[in-house]
């Protein structure tokens, strides 16, 4: 057993909330009857970071705090900066030998803790993915997500599972990889595969979420598929180039065309639609390639900016230890700010 007191334990477990309040009791409880009291013989906990949610989420989380202390840590973040920089949080502040990622509406089974933390233990495994083989929600909720991680194995990463993952174990080795290699608009599940290290992988079906709606609109799956392509993919500007190459061959293929029918026979070409149709087109190829020219600059500012991809208002934990880089501020006492 690891010496809490030290700062270090054997497992984390990292959850970001947002709007999650009804359900964060259910998902400790499910951790501490799954984890917690099947390993006594290992220390862990359990970091939940609030990422600015306007319910009574954070409430709830120093309830379970106050009662757990020892285990349960809240880090409550100024404002939502959104579920990437929310599970970073919690992987900067996690002292686990490992840390598990999960999500707080308990779509993701408990049990699976388990398995997870005994392959990384037992068999060594630095990465456990858990890969949904189905879920028990909408049609819609299905195939996007399916047409999603089916794009990014056939464009950049061949062994990501069909229906993707946010469950998944990561050992001290690849963690490090990953909170060093910190991106401004990251893709978290192509941090994990892009660092190398071969992945275990466990199959379950994603559970429909009992309490409360997902905050998880279009705008913000629209903007994950773009962080993913743009920041691990050249298929864009291939395309742009090809696309490129193909329209020039194909006008000096019709100019060639026009010029012999003049020459040749006379014929005057007609058409004001036609002109109008082909300039239409052109400039809309015109204007979606400097659009994507600008998706790939703004990241690259973004990234040049180098701004912390989150700012941390209080840290409750009983047992607090240094604040790692990219902070902003935290406080020492285990008391709401007034």
């Amino acid at each position: 057993m690891t010496d809490t007191a030290a700062g270090t334990v054997d497992y984390s477990i990292v959850i970001p909330v947002y709007y999650n309040e009804g359900e964060l009791r259910t998902t400790f409880e499910a951790i501490e009857r799954e984890v917690i009291l099947e390993n006594p013989e290992l220390s862990g906990e359990v970091v939940f970071v609030d990422d600015g949610s306007g319910d009574g989420s954070l409430a709830e989380l120093l309830e379970l705090h106050a009662e757990h202390p020892e285990i349960v840590r809240v880090i409550k973040l100024t404002r939502n900066f959104g579920q990437p920089a929310a599970r970073l949080a919690g992987l900067s502040f996690a002292r686990g030998r490992c840390v598990m990622s999960m999500s707080a509406d308990g779509q993701d089974p408990a049990e699976l803790l388990h398995q997870m933390l005994h392959a990384h233990i037992d068999e060594g495994w630095q990465v456990v993915i858990c890969a949904r083989k189905g879920r028990d929600e909408s049609l819609y909720r299905s195939w996007t997500s399916r047409i999603f991680y089916g794009s990014m194995r056939s464009l950049r990463f061949h062994n990501m599972p069909a229906g993707g993952f946010d469950f998944v174990l990561l050992g001290r080795k690849a963690l490090d990889v990953i909170l060093k290699n910190r991106e401004a608009n990251p893709f978290f599940q192509g941090q994990v595969l892009w660092a190398g290290f071969p992945p275990k992988v466990l199959e379950y079906r994603r559970r429909k979420r009992k309490v409360g709606v997902s905050r998880w609109s279009f705008g913000k799956k629209l903007k994950l598929m773009l962080d993913a392509v743009l920041s691990y993919s050249y298929a864009p500007v291939r395309w742009m180039s090809v696309s490129g190459v193909a329209m020039a061959l194909l006008g000096f293929l019709t100019a060639a065309v026009l010029v012999v029918r003049r020459l040749a026979w006379g014929t005057e070409v007609e058409g004001w639609t036609a002109l109008i149709v082909v300039v239409l087109f052109t400039s809309g190829m015109q204007m979606l390639m400097i659009g994507i020219l600008g998706e790939y600059q703004w990241r690259t500012l973004a990234q040049a900016r180098d701004r912390d991809p989150f700012v941390v208002d209080e840290i409750y934990d009983a047992t607090l230890d240094a604040a790692p880089p990219g902070t902003a501020s935290r406080r020492t006492d285990t008391t709401p700010r007034a």
